[in-house]
């Protein structure tokens, strides 16, 4: 799996988990609907880490328990 698929996979489970939509993540988070939805429909090709803190923020949790998941375990390697 890729990084940016491994990113968008976790914020649907975070969202999922605390029962919030997607656009109320967004607002909560302060960072446009627009934005979320490029990231995890895999057309923003690099989430900054901005744009992740702010995530965070409105879920709740810190950049390293967005991390701490199984899905980044086994991302590719993204040199190319």
């Amino acid at each position: 799996m890729r990084t940016k698929e491994a990113v968008a996979n976790r914020i649907l489970e975070l969202c999922l988990e605390r029962g919030i939509a997607v656009n109320s993540l967004a607002n909560i988070a302060g960072i446009p609907p627009s934005t979320v939805y490029s990231i995890l429909n895999e057309k923003s090709r690099n989430p900054g880490v901005v744009t992740l803190k702010k995530l965070c923020d409105g879920l709740g949790i810190t950049v390293r328990q967005f991390f701490d998941s199984e899905l980044f375990d086994d991302t590719e390697q993204e040199i190319e």
